[in-house]
């Protein structure tokens, strides 16, 4: 979900805190970020 939707839904004035409560990657999103990262440096 977009960070400015949850924002929006919450009722928070600052994105900030937002981005503090709720944006935590999942375990799984990190795996796949590595794996990407991984491929490009070879």
């Amino acid at each position: 979900m977009p960070p400015h939707v949850v924002r929006e839904i919450v009722g928070h004035s600052d994105i900030e805190v937002t981005m503090t409560i709720y944006a935590h990657p999942a375990l799984d999103e990190k795996r796949a970020a590595l794996g990407k990262l991984g491929d490009v440096l070879g």
